[in-house]
């Protein structure tokens, strides 16, 4: 038996908001739930290698996710983005790996060493360094699994190195490989949520407009003056003009 249709599920309006693994939308998220009672946000936990393709099937319809590699898997089409910060890219290693003497790495440092790349691809790297391993896991979570038993190394980007944290892992700072930017990623055209959405990511009051409107014209002198008359004279503090107060006279005795 098919249970019974919620009239008002229906009548949802849903904002569909798509997050790779590292970001921390959640203060954004807040903000523009309180603005927007009325819309239901749901939240899509999504790989990078994924967003595009979810945008374009519009199954969510904004992305905070890794740029520009975000759009090397799948052709968006008319598309906008923003910047939002810059990532550092991480080696990940066991604790015991000789790397873990420096503070940082460069990609000499790592010619000698096995690199996993998972399908997932939170990075992309064109030139990669050291020797690539054959078998590439699904996610960044099963590739620092296999950094814990002693596969290899991998390249991320900091904040899921903290993410995937491990007390038999260390990581640190490569400087000579493409850092990660995350930002927004989102089709055109941009629609009303979205504009919202963006507004809030980019500091927006609530109060404030998104439309540019014309600045009120400067009065002249003259127009000052005579509104300020207008305002007395509805104060009641000089007579109206037109209204002249009888004067009175006396009568000669």
């Amino acid at each position: 038996m098919n249970s019974p249709v919620d009239p008002n599920e229906s009548s949802t309006v849903v904002f569909r908001l798509a997050f790779v693994p590292g970001t921390t939308p959640g203060k954004w998220v807040s903000i523009f739930e309180e603005r927007h009672p009325d819309v239901r946000l749901d939240l899509v936990p999504t790989a990078v290698a994924d967003t595009a393709a979810a945008l374009i099937d519009r199954s969510v319809d904004i992305a905070i996710t890794r740029l520009p590699d975000a759009l090397s898997h799948a052709d968006l089409g008319p598309h906008h983005t923003i910047a939002l910060y810059e990532e550092t890219t991480v080696a990940v290693m066991g604790k015991d790996n000789v790397l873990t003497a420096g503070d940082e790495l460069s990609r000499a440092d790592l010619a000698d060493e096995n690199v996993l790349w998972p399908l997932d691809e939170p990075l992309v790297v064109t030139e990669r360094p050291g020797n690539a391993v054959d078998h590439r896991p699904e996610t960044t979570a099963d590739a620092i699994e296999l950094v814990a038993s002693g596969m290899g190394v991998v390249l991320v980007p900091q904040s899921l190195a903290r993410l995937h944290h491990r007390r038999d892992l260390d990581y640190r700072p490569v400087t000579d490989v493409p850092t990660s930017t995350v930002g927004l990623l989102w089709p055109q055209p941009t629609s009303d949520l979205a504009a919202e959405f963006i507004g809030i990511v980019r500091g927006r009051k609530a109060t404030s407009s998104r439309g540019t409107s014309e600045p009120p014209p400067k009065r002249s002198a003259k127009e000052k003056a005579a509104a300020k008359r207008a305002s007395r004279e509805a104060a009641g503090t000089i007579p109206t003009r037109g209204k002249v107060k009888a004067r009175k006279t006396r009568r000669s005795r």
